[in-house]
């Protein structure tokens, strides 16, 4: 009888970790294949809950459900022109088939492996296929912006811009490509596609350098143009200033005549009045502004230039 209580107690203990080895549970991002001795044992278990297995002689080997992501190593391609450029690019799958799954590549660290002898060269295949221009742009759209000085030549670098083929094509080429190799173990690629894409040093420095050429000429353009436009505008500016002086001149030469001839008719008709008197105010005038005490005349006593002193009562 004292011994009732403890021999409960471990068959307690016996059935508590039987039942903990025997059950298993599923969540909703989560596949599972059971296996015995390393075979497996049914049909996958893909739906999320309690599960139930043999205890100790079988093992629950659990696989993602949701989608996986793989993420290039960035390599050195030479594309169709001859341009070598760096591209990164990067896919996401999911495993469809977990016994096929574990039967080949067992574990995502494997399959990881995979991936990359798949889907790097079908990314190097597509790459080297096409131009750059191929895999940078998407569409031949109308670009929305304008290069500053080389307006005059958007139409005739157009042709060079144009694509056939785009670069969501080739990225569904390189889906189309690596899908059926990736099917064998058990994997469906979702989607691939090219996260980046860069000059490599060499190509980039070069580009740099061509740029920069560029925008000199551009620039030397700018003040070829700007100092012609400054020698046209001096020049108007010269014109019009000797334009306006002639044209004063000639009002101020009109003018001049005018006030001339009517100051002549004046003293013409102050004169015709009293020409003696004329005579004698011009004469004063004259004295005035020829005789001082800085200047000296010698003249005659028969001088006509004293005549009025001569005549002055004694």
């Amino acid at each position: 009888m004292k011994l009732k209580g403890p021999i409960i107690i471990i068959v307690l203990l016996v059935a508590a970790v039987v039942v903990y080895q025997s059950a298993y549970i599923v969540n909703e991002t989560e596949q599972v294949v059971v296996t015995q001795f390393g075979r497996i044992v049914g049909s996958p278990v893909v739906s999320p809950g309690l599960k139930f297995k043999v205890p100790f002689i079988q093992a629950a080997n659990y696989f993602p459900k949701n989608l996986l992501d793989w993420d290039g190593d960035p390599g050195q391609i030479p594309t169709l022109d001859k341009t070598f450029i760096y591209v990164d690019a990067f896919a996401r799958w999911k495993i469809v088939e977990p016994v096929k799954f574990f039967q080949t590549v067992n574990n995502p660290f494997n399959a990881i492996g995979r991936l990359n002898d798949i889907i790097d060269p079908a990314v190097r295949n597509f790459i080297t296929s096409n131009r750059l221009i191929e895999v940078v742009r998407n569409s031949n759209r109308e670009l929305d912006t304008t290069e500053v000085g080389r307006e005059d030549e958007k139409e005739q670098r157009r042709p060079s811009l144009m694509i056939s083929i785009g670069r969501q094509n080739i990225t569904e080429g390189i889906l189309k490509q690596s899908q059926p190799k990736l099917a064998q173990f058990g994997i469906e690629l979702v989607d691939v596609k090219i996260k980046r894409i860069n000059y490599v040093e060499e190509v980039r420095q070069s580009v740099y350098n061509r740029m920069i050429a560029e925008r000199k000429q551009i620039a030397e353009k700018f003040r070829s143009e700007g100092k012609g436009e400054a020698q046209k505008i001096r020049g108007d500016k010269e014109r019009e200033l000797k334009l306006i002086t002639s044209e004063a001149y000639r009002k101020a030469q009109e003018i001049k005549g005018v006030a001339d001839a009517e100051s002549t008719k004046l003293y013409a008709d102050a004169f015709g009045v009293d020409p003696a008197f004329y005579s004698f105010v011009r004469t004063l005038e004259i004295y005035r502004e020829s005789l001082d005490e800085t200047n000296s005349l010698v003249l005659s006593t028969d001088s006509e230039f004293l005549k009025y002193f001569k005549s002055l009562p004694e």
